[in-house]
Protein backbone atom coordinates (compact mmCIF):
# COMPACT_ATOMS: atom_id res chain seq x y z
CA UNK A 1 0.00 0.00 0.00
CA UNK A 2 1.30 3.45 -0.93
CA UNK A 3 1.11 6.53 1.29
CA UNK A 4 -0.75 8.44 -1.39
CA UNK A 5 -3.68 6.87 -3.29
CA UNK A 6 -3.10 5.77 -6.86
CA UNK A 7 -4.41 8.46 -9.21
CA UNK A 8 -6.40 7.84 -12.37
CA UNK A 9 -7.37 9.91 -15.41
CA UNK A 10 -10.70 8.93 -17.01
CA UNK A 11 -10.97 9.63 -20.75
CA UNK A 12 -14.44 9.26 -22.29
CA UNK A 13 -16.57 11.54 -24.46
CA UNK A 14 -19.73 10.62 -22.52
CA UNK A 15 -20.33 12.82 -19.47
CA UNK A 16 -22.56 10.09 -18.04
CA UNK A 17 -19.83 7.48 -18.41
CA UNK A 18 -17.17 9.75 -16.89
CA UNK A 19 -19.44 10.33 -13.92
CA UNK A 20 -20.34 6.66 -13.47
CA UNK A 21 -16.73 5.49 -13.67
CA UNK A 22 -15.70 8.16 -11.17
CA UNK A 23 -18.39 6.96 -8.77
CA UNK A 24 -17.07 3.40 -8.97
CA UNK A 25 -13.94 4.56 -7.14
CA UNK A 26 -15.65 6.79 -4.55
CA UNK A 27 -15.43 4.18 -1.79
CA UNK A 28 -12.01 2.81 -2.80
CA UNK A 29 -9.59 4.56 -0.41
CA UNK A 30 -6.38 3.69 -2.25
CA UNK A 31 -7.54 5.03 -5.63
CA UNK A 32 -8.29 8.67 -6.44
CA UNK A 33 -9.81 10.15 -9.62
CA UNK A 34 -7.34 12.92 -10.45
CA UNK A 35 -9.32 14.19 -13.43
CA UNK A 36 -11.30 13.47 -16.57
CA UNK A 37 -10.99 14.30 -20.27
CA UNK A 38 -13.49 14.21 -23.13
CA UNK A 39 -11.06 12.80 -25.71
CA UNK A 40 -7.45 11.83 -26.31
CA UNK A 41 -6.38 15.38 -27.22
CA UNK A 42 -7.47 16.79 -23.86
CA UNK A 43 -6.02 13.78 -22.06
CA UNK A 44 -2.57 14.50 -23.52
CA UNK A 45 -2.84 18.08 -22.26
CA UNK A 46 -3.67 16.92 -18.73
CA UNK A 47 -1.15 14.13 -18.22
CA UNK A 48 1.80 16.34 -17.27
CA UNK A 49 0.11 18.30 -14.50
CA UNK A 50 -2.20 15.52 -13.22
CA UNK A 51 0.61 12.93 -13.25
CA UNK A 52 -1.80 9.94 -13.18
CA UNK A 53 -0.72 6.39 -12.34
CA UNK A 54 -3.32 4.89 -14.71
CA UNK A 55 -5.40 6.14 -17.63
CA UNK A 56 -8.85 4.59 -18.19
CA UNK A 57 -9.54 5.10 -21.88
CA UNK A 58 -12.60 4.86 -24.10
CA UNK A 59 -11.83 3.98 -27.71
CA UNK A 60 -14.57 5.69 -29.73
CA UNK A 61 -14.30 9.47 -29.20
CA UNK A 62 -14.40 12.54 -31.49
CA UNK A 63 -11.35 14.60 -32.50
CA UNK A 64 -8.81 12.11 -31.08
CA UNK A 65 -10.02 8.57 -30.44
CA UNK A 66 -8.41 5.94 -28.25
CA UNK A 67 -6.27 4.39 -30.99
CA UNK A 68 -4.96 7.80 -32.07
CA UNK A 69 -4.21 8.61 -28.42
CA UNK A 70 -2.24 5.38 -27.97
CA UNK A 71 -0.19 6.10 -31.09
CA UNK A 72 0.60 9.61 -29.83
CA UNK A 73 1.36 8.23 -26.35
CA UNK A 74 3.91 5.86 -27.85
CA UNK A 75 5.39 8.63 -30.02
CA UNK A 76 5.85 10.88 -26.98
CA UNK A 77 7.26 8.09 -24.82
CA UNK A 78 4.50 8.36 -22.20
CA UNK A 79 4.76 5.36 -19.86
CA UNK A 80 1.52 5.75 -17.88
CA UNK A 81 -0.38 2.42 -18.18
CA UNK A 82 -3.67 2.47 -20.07
CA UNK A 83 -6.75 0.33 -19.35
CA UNK A 84 -9.25 0.23 -22.20
CA UNK A 85 -13.02 0.42 -21.72
CA UNK A 86 -14.21 -1.58 -24.71
CA UNK A 87 -17.49 -2.09 -26.54
CA UNK A 88 -18.69 -5.69 -26.79
CA UNK A 89 -19.42 -5.34 -30.51
CA UNK A 90 -17.28 -7.20 -33.06
CA UNK A 91 -15.91 -3.86 -34.26
CA UNK A 92 -15.00 -3.15 -30.65
CA UNK A 93 -13.09 -6.45 -30.52
CA UNK A 94 -10.92 -5.53 -33.50
CA UNK A 95 -10.12 -2.08 -32.11
CA UNK A 96 -9.45 -3.46 -28.63
CA UNK A 97 -6.92 -6.00 -29.91
CA UNK A 98 -5.25 -3.19 -31.89
CA UNK A 99 -5.10 -1.17 -28.67
CA UNK A 100 -3.24 -4.02 -26.96
CA UNK A 101 -0.78 -4.06 -29.87
CA UNK A 102 -0.22 -0.33 -29.32
CA UNK A 103 0.70 -0.84 -25.68
CA UNK A 104 -2.55 -0.80 -23.69
CA UNK A 105 -2.13 -2.83 -20.51
CA UNK A 106 -5.53 -4.54 -20.51
CA UNK A 107 -9.20 -3.97 -21.23
CA UNK A 108 -12.56 -4.14 -19.49
CA UNK A 109 -15.81 -4.64 -21.38
CA UNK A 110 -18.47 -1.97 -21.11
CA UNK A 111 -21.83 -3.42 -20.05
CA UNK A 112 -24.22 -4.31 -22.83
CA UNK A 113 -27.36 -3.55 -20.82
CA UNK A 114 -28.43 -0.42 -18.94
CA UNK A 115 -25.15 1.46 -18.56
CA UNK A 116 -26.15 3.24 -15.35
CA UNK A 117 -26.85 -0.05 -13.58
CA UNK A 118 -24.48 -2.51 -15.23
CA UNK A 119 -21.30 -0.41 -15.15
CA UNK A 120 -20.94 -1.35 -11.49
CA UNK A 121 -20.45 -4.98 -12.53
CA UNK A 122 -17.03 -3.93 -13.81
CA UNK A 123 -15.96 -2.46 -10.46
CA UNK A 124 -14.03 -5.43 -9.06
CA UNK A 125 -12.10 -5.97 -12.27
CA UNK A 126 -11.35 -2.28 -12.80
CA UNK A 127 -10.12 -1.86 -9.23
CA UNK A 128 -7.84 -4.91 -9.51
CA UNK A 129 -6.39 -3.69 -12.81
CA UNK A 130 -5.77 -0.17 -11.50
CA UNK A 131 -4.07 -1.53 -8.40
CA UNK A 132 -1.80 -3.85 -10.36
CA UNK A 133 -0.76 -1.61 -13.25
CA UNK A 134 -0.87 1.62 -11.24
CA UNK A 135 1.10 0.03 -8.42
CA UNK A 136 3.71 -1.31 -10.83
CA UNK A 137 4.04 2.10 -12.49
CA UNK A 138 4.30 3.90 -9.14
CA UNK A 139 7.04 1.49 -8.01
CA UNK A 140 8.96 2.12 -11.23
CA UNK A 141 8.99 5.85 -10.42
CA UNK A 142 9.84 5.40 -6.74
CA UNK A 143 11.71 2.11 -6.30
CA UNK A 144 11.38 0.67 -2.79
CA UNK A 145 13.90 -1.60 -1.05
CA UNK A 146 13.53 -5.29 -1.92
CA UNK A 147 11.18 -7.03 0.48
CA UNK A 148 11.19 -10.62 1.62
CA UNK A 149 9.72 -13.09 -0.86
CA UNK A 150 6.06 -13.96 -0.35
CA UNK A 151 5.19 -17.12 1.53
CA UNK A 152 4.00 -18.94 -1.59
CA UNK A 153 7.50 -18.87 -3.01
CA UNK A 154 8.85 -20.54 0.12
CA UNK A 155 6.52 -23.52 0.03
CA UNK A 156 7.99 -26.84 -0.98
CA UNK A 157 6.58 -27.74 -4.38
CA UNK A 158 6.37 -31.37 -5.34
CA UNK A 159 8.25 -32.19 -8.51
CA UNK A 160 7.02 -35.17 -10.54
CA UNK A 161 9.07 -38.34 -10.03
CA UNK A 162 11.20 -38.90 -13.12
CA UNK A 163 10.59 -37.34 -16.52
CA UNK A 164 6.97 -37.22 -17.58
CA UNK A 165 6.28 -37.33 -21.32
CA UNK A 166 4.03 -34.42 -22.20
CA UNK A 167 1.49 -34.94 -25.00
CA UNK A 168 -0.66 -31.83 -24.50
CA UNK A 169 -0.61 -28.43 -22.80
CA UNK A 170 -3.83 -27.02 -21.28
CA UNK A 171 -4.01 -23.43 -20.03
CA UNK A 172 -6.62 -21.60 -17.95
CA UNK A 173 -6.32 -17.80 -17.78
CA UNK A 174 -8.55 -14.77 -17.21
CA UNK A 175 -8.02 -11.16 -16.09
CA UNK A 176 -4.63 -9.96 -17.31
CA UNK A 177 -4.51 -12.84 -19.76
CA UNK A 178 -4.37 -11.14 -23.18
CA UNK A 179 -1.00 -9.49 -22.64
CA UNK A 180 0.30 -12.45 -20.62
CA UNK A 181 -0.41 -14.75 -23.57
CA UNK A 182 1.07 -12.19 -25.96
CA UNK A 183 4.24 -12.46 -23.87
CA UNK A 184 4.36 -16.27 -23.56
CA UNK A 185 3.20 -17.71 -26.89
CA UNK A 186 5.72 -15.96 -29.18
CA UNK A 187 8.50 -17.40 -27.01
CA UNK A 188 7.44 -21.03 -27.36
CA UNK A 189 9.69 -23.23 -29.45
CA UNK A 190 8.72 -23.43 -33.15
CA UNK A 191 9.44 -27.17 -32.80
CA UNK A 192 7.01 -27.65 -29.90
CA UNK A 193 5.88 -31.26 -30.43
CA UNK A 194 2.50 -30.99 -28.68
CA UNK A 195 -0.80 -29.09 -29.08
CA UNK A 196 -1.79 -26.23 -26.77
CA UNK A 197 -5.41 -25.69 -25.65
CA UNK A 198 -6.24 -22.38 -23.98
CA UNK A 199 -9.30 -21.16 -22.12
CA UNK A 200 -9.11 -17.35 -21.92
CA UNK A 201 -12.25 -15.80 -20.43
CA UNK A 202 -13.47 -13.59 -23.28
CA UNK A 203 -16.83 -12.93 -24.94
CA UNK A 204 -17.81 -14.08 -28.45
CA UNK A 205 -16.09 -12.13 -31.21
CA UNK A 206 -13.09 -11.24 -29.07
CA UNK A 207 -11.60 -14.74 -29.06
CA UNK A 208 -11.49 -14.92 -32.87
CA UNK A 209 -9.82 -11.51 -33.18
CA UNK A 210 -7.43 -12.40 -30.36
CA UNK A 211 -6.47 -15.73 -31.93
CA UNK A 212 -5.85 -14.09 -35.31
CA UNK A 213 -3.66 -11.48 -33.63
CA UNK A 214 -1.67 -14.11 -31.73
CA UNK A 215 -1.18 -16.09 -34.94
CA UNK A 216 0.71 -13.13 -36.42
CA UNK A 217 3.27 -13.04 -33.60
CA UNK A 218 3.54 -16.71 -32.60
CA UNK A 219 5.83 -19.31 -34.23
CA UNK A 220 3.03 -21.88 -33.87
CA UNK A 221 -0.33 -21.84 -35.65
CA UNK A 222 -2.93 -20.14 -33.43
CA UNK A 223 -6.66 -20.31 -34.17
CA UNK A 224 -10.02 -20.02 -32.48
CA UNK A 225 -11.14 -23.61 -31.90
CA UNK A 226 -13.94 -25.01 -34.05
CA UNK A 227 -16.06 -28.11 -33.58
CA UNK A 228 -14.20 -31.17 -34.86
CA UNK A 229 -10.77 -29.56 -35.21
CA UNK A 230 -8.01 -32.17 -35.19
CA UNK A 231 -5.76 -31.68 -32.18
CA UNK A 232 -2.37 -31.74 -33.88
CA UNK A 233 1.08 -30.95 -32.52
CA UNK A 234 2.41 -27.45 -32.97
CA UNK A 235 -1.06 -25.88 -32.97
CA UNK A 236 -2.62 -23.55 -30.41
CA UNK A 237 -6.40 -23.55 -29.94
CA UNK A 238 -8.24 -20.69 -28.19
CA UNK A 239 -11.66 -21.64 -26.80
CA UNK A 240 -14.35 -19.52 -28.50
CA UNK A 241 -16.31 -17.13 -26.32
CA UNK A 242 -19.50 -18.64 -24.85
CA UNK A 243 -18.46 -22.27 -25.55
CA UNK A 244 -16.75 -24.82 -23.34
CA UNK A 245 -13.82 -26.55 -25.06
CA UNK A 246 -13.31 -30.29 -24.55
CA UNK A 247 -11.31 -33.15 -26.08
CA UNK A 248 -12.86 -36.19 -27.76
CA UNK A 249 -10.79 -39.30 -28.43
CA UNK A 250 -10.52 -40.79 -31.91
CA UNK A 251 -8.95 -43.97 -33.24
CA UNK A 252 -6.03 -42.13 -34.85
CA UNK A 253 -6.28 -38.57 -33.51
CA UNK A 254 -8.18 -36.52 -30.98
CA UNK A 255 -10.58 -33.69 -31.78
CA UNK A 256 -12.04 -30.51 -30.32
CA UNK A 257 -15.59 -30.61 -29.02
CA UNK A 258 -17.42 -27.37 -28.25
CA UNK A 259 -20.30 -27.34 -25.79
CA UNK A 260 -22.93 -24.80 -24.78
CA UNK A 261 -23.55 -26.57 -21.46
CA UNK A 262 -24.23 -24.24 -18.51
CA UNK A 263 -21.37 -22.04 -17.25
CA UNK A 264 -19.02 -23.53 -14.65
CA UNK A 265 -17.64 -21.23 -11.95
CA UNK A 266 -19.61 -18.50 -13.70
CA UNK A 267 -17.67 -18.99 -16.93
CA UNK A 268 -18.21 -20.42 -20.38
CA UNK A 269 -15.62 -21.37 -21.51
CA UNK A 270 -14.35 -22.75 -18.21
CA UNK A 271 -10.82 -23.91 -17.40
CA UNK A 272 -12.22 -26.61 -15.10
CA UNK A 273 -14.18 -28.10 -18.02
CA UNK A 274 -11.05 -28.14 -20.19
CA UNK A 275 -8.89 -29.68 -17.45
CA UNK A 276 -11.48 -32.40 -16.72
CA UNK A 277 -11.66 -33.37 -20.37
CA UNK A 278 -7.90 -33.32 -20.93
CA UNK A 279 -7.34 -35.44 -17.81
CA UNK A 280 -9.65 -38.16 -19.15
CA UNK A 281 -7.80 -38.41 -22.46
CA UNK A 282 -4.18 -37.57 -21.67
CA UNK A 283 -3.96 -38.29 -17.90
CA UNK A 284 -0.34 -38.04 -16.65
CA UNK A 285 0.92 -36.87 -20.04
CA UNK A 286 -0.59 -33.42 -19.50
CA UNK A 287 1.06 -30.12 -18.67
CA UNK A 288 -1.71 -27.99 -17.11
CA UNK A 289 -1.10 -24.31 -16.43
CA UNK A 290 -3.19 -21.86 -14.44
CA UNK A 291 -2.37 -18.20 -14.90
CA UNK A 292 -3.49 -14.73 -13.89
CA UNK A 293 -7.21 -14.41 -13.28
CA UNK A 294 -9.98 -13.52 -10.87
CA UNK A 295 -11.86 -16.26 -9.01
CA UNK A 296 -11.07 -19.97 -8.83
CA UNK A 297 -11.81 -21.37 -12.29
CA UNK A 298 -9.44 -24.23 -13.05
CA UNK A 299 -8.15 -24.59 -9.49
CA UNK A 300 -10.25 -27.67 -8.73
CA UNK A 301 -9.70 -29.76 -11.85
CA UNK A 302 -6.00 -28.97 -12.23
CA UNK A 303 -5.80 -31.09 -9.10
CA UNK A 304 -7.15 -34.06 -11.04
CA UNK A 305 -4.26 -33.81 -13.49
CA UNK A 306 -1.78 -33.42 -10.63
CA UNK A 307 -3.14 -36.51 -8.83
CA UNK A 308 -2.73 -38.53 -12.03
CA UNK A 309 0.95 -37.65 -12.17
CA UNK A 310 0.71 -34.81 -14.68
CA UNK A 311 2.79 -31.65 -14.48
CA UNK A 312 1.10 -28.47 -13.22
CA UNK A 313 2.34 -24.87 -13.30
CA UNK A 314 0.88 -21.78 -11.64
CA UNK A 315 1.87 -18.21 -12.41
CA UNK A 316 3.48 -16.47 -9.44
CA UNK A 317 1.82 -13.70 -7.45
CA UNK A 318 4.14 -10.87 -8.40
CA UNK A 319 3.61 -11.22 -12.15
CA UNK A 320 -0.13 -12.04 -11.96
CA UNK A 321 -2.45 -9.10 -12.58
CA UNK A 322 -4.97 -10.91 -10.36
CA UNK A 323 -3.68 -13.81 -8.26
CA UNK A 324 -7.08 -15.43 -7.64
CA UNK A 325 -6.92 -18.50 -9.91
CA UNK A 326 -3.25 -19.38 -9.34
CA UNK A 327 -3.56 -18.74 -5.60
CA UNK A 328 -6.52 -21.11 -5.27
CA UNK A 329 -4.63 -23.89 -7.06
CA UNK A 330 -1.47 -23.34 -5.01
CA UNK A 331 -3.43 -23.40 -1.76
CA UNK A 332 -4.96 -26.72 -2.83
CA UNK A 333 -1.44 -28.17 -2.92
CA UNK A 334 -1.73 -29.37 -6.50
CA UNK A 335 0.96 -27.35 -8.28
CA UNK A 336 4.29 -28.81 -9.42
CA UNK A 337 5.98 -25.47 -9.99
CA UNK A 338 5.26 -21.76 -9.42
CA UNK A 339 6.55 -19.79 -12.40
CA UNK A 340 6.94 -16.04 -13.03
CA UNK A 341 5.56 -14.77 -16.32
CA UNK A 342 8.97 -14.02 -17.80
CA UNK A 343 10.01 -17.66 -17.21
CA UNK A 344 6.77 -19.31 -18.32
CA UNK A 345 7.68 -19.94 -21.97
CA UNK A 346 11.12 -21.30 -21.08
CA UNK A 347 9.60 -23.53 -18.39
CA UNK A 348 7.08 -24.90 -20.91
CA UNK A 349 9.79 -25.57 -23.49
CA UNK A 350 11.92 -27.33 -20.88
CA UNK A 351 9.05 -29.48 -19.59
CA UNK A 352 7.99 -30.59 -23.05
CA UNK A 353 11.28 -30.86 -24.93
CA UNK A 354 13.95 -31.68 -22.32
Amino acid sequence: MFREPLSILIVDDSALMRNLISRIFEDVPDINVAGTAINGKFALQKIDHLNPDVIILDLEMPEMNGIEFLKERRKRGIKVPVIILSSQAVKGARITIEALELGASDFVLKPSGSVSHDIYKTKEELVELVRFFGGKYRKSKFPAPEKEAVAYEKHEIRQPAGKTRIDIIAVGISTGGPNALRHVLPRLSPQLPVPVLIVQHMPPGFTREFAENLNKICPLKVKEAEEGDSIVKGSVFIAPGDYHMEVTSGSTENHIHLSDAPPVNGHRPSADVLFTSVAKTYASHTLAIIMTGMGKDGAREIGRIYSMGGVTFAQDEESSVVFGMPKAAIENGTISRIVPLDRMAASINEAVMA
